[in-house]
């Protein structure tokens, strides 16, 4: 279970807004967060992850304490190993598919698994630039699940890809994460792209 209690000024098209969440996630669910653009939705995330510190707030998974700010705890994104799949994917341009999953993990019955799952076993020596835009989301977010991460935070994770292919590696994904027992949190702007993955849904005004 993740409880989250934050506040934090953000600069939007409209100005200044604050953006203010509170909500405890149950343990293995996947949440879907949703609302206008520029209310600070990916800065949610990454406030989670540890990248953006808030005005004031706390966070705690699993009763480990990952930011108090009155008590002046902010555990940094090494500690908190929340797998993140960015917006923009995030890839090292000299690494390979391969070296990617191996960066993350060595457990190499796990990095093969992942290559299946998301239909890469041909590109493993592949370089991000010699993929497609789908083919690199979705190294983005084998490479987030190669950690095992007990959170995983997905930013606009499927919007590169097309609906068949979506739906089969949604499928996959649902499995490996009951599993490991990762709690989801996914932002998108699309309801179609989260059907029948998410389970619950938080909306930011």
């Amino acid at each position: 279970m993740i409880h989250i209690e934050i506040e934090k000024k953000i600069r939007t098209y409209r100005g200044i807004s604050r953006l203010i969440v509170k909500d405890t996630i149950p343990a293995g669910s996947v949440t879907k967060v949703h609302g206008p653009s520029g209310a600070g939705k990916t800065t949610f995330l990454r406030i989670i992850a540890g990248l953006v510190e808030p005005d004031q707030g706390k966070i705690e998974l699993n009763g480990e304490i990952w930011l108090d700010t009155a008590e002046k705890i902010n555990l940094s994104p090494q500690q908190r190993k929340a797998g993140f799949v960015f917006q923009d994917y995030a890839l090292f341009p000299n690494m390979t598919v391969g070296a990617h999953l191996q960066y993350a993990s060595n457990d190499q019955a796990l990095i093969q698994r992942l290559l299946q799952i998301g239909k890469m076993e041909s590109f493993e020596s592949h370089k991000p630039q010699q993929l497609s835009g789908g083919q690199q989301q979705r190294l983005s977010i084998l490479r987030a699940l190669a950690l095992r991460p007990k959170l995983l935070l997905m930013d606009e994770a499927f919007s590169a890809m097309d609906d068949e292919l979506r739906e089969e590696l949604i499928t996959e994904l649902k499995i490996i994460l009951r599993e490991f027992g990762t709690t989801t949190i996914i932002v998108s702007h699309h309801a179609q792209e989260t059907l029948g993955f998410a389970d619950r849904s938080l909306k930011i005004d």
